[in-house]
């Protein structure tokens, strides 16, 4: 029978505890959500600072790009925003996109095209990136090589065995699954002695962390020769961006297929995003009231004896191991008030299945004592 596979495939993934489905929202905000008419604290969210809870009402402007950027559909109000980001990033040039997702794989894939000497190009990942970032170098034509998680040593091996011309080091600022950060001025030197360019996917760190919220190469003197920002976590709207050198922008104009062949982001979207990022910029009143919260969920956690995973950012995860504890772990807390996301393999490596718990600037410290009382029940 034709197609048969499909059937086995979702029965096979039941099975396993590992069949995903969507769960209708009917309300949300940073701090609570409502689902089949109950309300619930929403530890699930990525408006890290809060802002999606004020939202953009300025409606003028057309609605759709009504073409690609390299037709029509590349308009003011794109370059606006592309100007003022390679303003406070300190990049040349920059490009939007419609998704992170989008942004991540297709540069890879543009990148290392037919048009490269693919035979000297080599991608060096850490084993925890996200997807988008996985996919996009292995639909690409270059060498793809994965290094431990945050573990330089390897990294250095690595690189120290490649006989590749063009080496392109990838992590992410703050690591989706696990809420750590990459260990920044060690890649920066792995880069300059191996020659090698270094791209950073900044989606959960842009807007948290750094002075005014401007993400993990703030305070570094060297920069990300590729640095990748979204505007749907901390920015609280939809889009993202690639900043870069003008000859890298210029190269993708020629070969990133994503961005040549897809509508550019409606003008509606990109407005609200120059919105948005000014009150990212200024929201350090929101920052510091999250990072007093990250404090207090941490020190609650450690006197209960939850054993939350090493990070000092808004994702704080809780390893529980098998899919079905953590499943089992979700339904109790739902049923006392809390909402929050159970993360089951291929998300994360077999036998880490996690609760990830997101904190925001818009929980009060009784909603984090009120989730850690709940926690130490369940756990």
């Amino acid at each position: 029978m034709a197609f048969e596979y499909i059937q086995q495939s979702l029965v096979a993934r039941k099975e396993q505890t590992l069949l995903r489905s969507r769960v209708l929202v009917q309300h949300s905000n940073a701090r609570s959500i409502t689902i089949a008419g109950k309300e619930y604290l929403n530890f699930a969210s990525n408006d890290y600072l809060g802002l999606a809870d004020q939202c953009f009402n300025e409606q003028q402007g057309i609605t759709g790009s009504r073409s690609s950027a390299l037709v029509t559909g590349y308009q003011q109000i794109h370059k606006q925003l592309e100007d003022r980001l390679c303003e406070l990033l300190g990049y040349g040039s920059a490009l939007l996109f419609s998704t992170g997702f989008s942004a991540n794989s297709s540069v890879l894939k543009a990148l290392f095209n037919d048009s490269a000497p693919l035979q000297n190009c080599a991608i060096f990942q850490d084993k925890l990136n996200h997807a988008s970032l996985i996919d996009g170098a292995l639909q690409s034509a270059a060498k793809h090589i994965r290094f431990n998680h945050n573990d330089m040593g390897h990294l250095r091996s690595r690189l120290e065995k490649s006989t590749a011309t063009n080496k392109l080091i990838i992590s992410e600022g703050v690591f989706s699954m696990d809420g750590d950060k990459a260990p920044l001025e060690a890649l920066f030197n792995l880069k300059q002695q191996h020659n090698a360019w270094l791209m950073l996917d900044d989606a959960h760190a842009f807007g948290v962390v750094g002075e005014h919220g401007l993400g993990s190469c703030q305070r570094h003197k060297d920069k990300p020769d590729i640095l990748v920002i979204t505007f749907g976590k901390a920015m609280a709207c939809q889009g993202a961006a690639v900043l870069t050198s003008k000859a890298v922008a210029d190269y993708m104009l020629q070969f990133n297929r994503d961005y040549i062949y897809s509508t550019a982001m409606s003008p509606l979207m990109v407005n609200a995003a120059c919105f948005q990022l000014e009150r990212l910029v200024n929201a350090n009143r929101e920052r510091a009231r999250l990072n007093e919260n990250i404090i207090l969920f941490r020190q609650l956690s450690e006197q209960a004896n939850i054993a939350v995973m090493q990070s000092d950012t808004a994702i704080q995860p809780v390893v529980l191991g098998s899919a079905e504890n953590v499943l089992n772990a979700q339904r109790s807390l739902q049923q006392k008030g809390i909402w929050l996301s159970a993360i089951r393999p291929p998300t994360v490596p077999a036998n880490t299945a996690r609760l990830r718990i997101t904190l925001t600037a818009a929980h009060s410290q009784e909603d984090i004592r009120f989730l850690v009382k709940q926690l130490e029940e369940v756990l």
